[in-house]
């Protein structure tokens, strides 16, 4: 008996990051058989092929790069993400890199809004993500995808329709372990959640996640979750291109997991900046398959390990 309706949907976008190769993740992710894997579980799954990112004429000022794709992505995600919660599915995104998520949380707040609930973010990353045009080093709009989502000011256009911001309150950054100054300063100020990799080795995995699917109880919230590859250290998982050491450990990253398919809380996930082309032998793209597996049940020691 199926426990429920799950919608694959491909997202190959890489114009928001530095480095190009982010195009070829949803592809990879099927090879790896992520949608048989979810069906070994009790899933019912629909791959729904591959978003196509609509034109899009846009000027954000500063040094952005390649808005108009980001920004084309965002709008066909938003509206498939948004098809997809009407019809009663969990969607999982297949990235692509981070910049996919203006499209897909915005879906989940707008998809919370009409029931009359809260959306909660977990950012699993090593980054943020909380820059705007304004603050942004690189111009690189994989590194904005949280601020916009949060209705920080400069990114008017990227989405035609009105964008329910996330409270910034309700956005909890797990695994951060590189902020740029002025996103920092922006982070204190509108209270984000920031556990850092120091706070993390000081209370432990568990204490903190458990505290943030706590709030999110509390709330009778959804909960969005978005994993970025380089959330794990690049020992386990080395294709991305924004490779951080001192991330978290394949045990680490289970654990997680396995907390939020143990609360039963999640209500859509993101699947981001792999890049095949900076992998091992697809050592990162199994990583990120083992990884929605235990978010949807498979426990860490059922499974073999003859892979590692």
């Amino acid at each position: 008996m199926a426990k429920g309706s799950i919608a694959l949907i491909g997202a190959p976008v890489d114009g928001g990051a530095g480095m190009s190769g982010c195009i070829m993740g949803p592809a990879a992710l099927r090879v790896a058989n992520i949608g048989g894997a979810l069906g070994n579980l009790g899933y019912q799954v629909e791959d729904w092929g591959n978003v196509t990112p609509e034109k899009v004429e846009l000027n954000l000022g500063g040094a952005t790069h390649h808005e108009n794709e980001v920004a084309g992505f965002a709008r066909s995600l938003y509206k498939t993400g948004v098809d997809a919660f009407s019809k009663d599915f969990l969607p999982i995104f297949l990235g692509g890199d981070h910049s996919l998520s203006m499209g897909t949380v915005t879906a989940a707040a707008r998809h919370a809004a009409a029931k009359g609930k809260k959306l909660h973010v977990l950012w699993l990353d090593a980054h943020p993500d909380f820059n705007r045009p304004d603050t942004s080093h690189s111009g690189n709009m994989h590194g904005m995808s949280a601020a916009f989502f949060c209705g920080e000011d400069g990114f008017d256009g990227v989405l035609e329709q009105k964008v329910e911001p996330v409270d910034p309150r309700n956005f909890h950054v797990f695994g951060v372990r590189s902020i740029d100054q002025k996103e920092g300063e922006l982070l204190h100020e509108r209270g984000v959640n920031v556990m850092d990799m120091r706070h993390i080795d000081e209370k432990g995995v568990a204490s903190l996640i458990r505290s943030v699917l706590e709030a999110v109880q509390r709330d009778d919230a959804m909960l969005h979750v978005s994993l970025d590859v380089d959330f794990l250290d690049p020992v386990y998982a080395p294709g991305v291109g924004t490779t951080v050491p001192g991330g978290a450990t394949y045990r680490e990253a289970h654990l997680v997991m396995e907390m939020i398919c143990d609360s039963g809380l999640m209500t859509s996930l993101d699947l981001v900046e792999l890049n095949p082309y900076l992998d091992e032998r697809g050592k990162s793209t199994r990583m990120l398959v083992n990884l929605t597996e235990s978010g949807f049940g498979r426990r860490v020691f059922d499974r073999p390990t003859s892979e590692y």
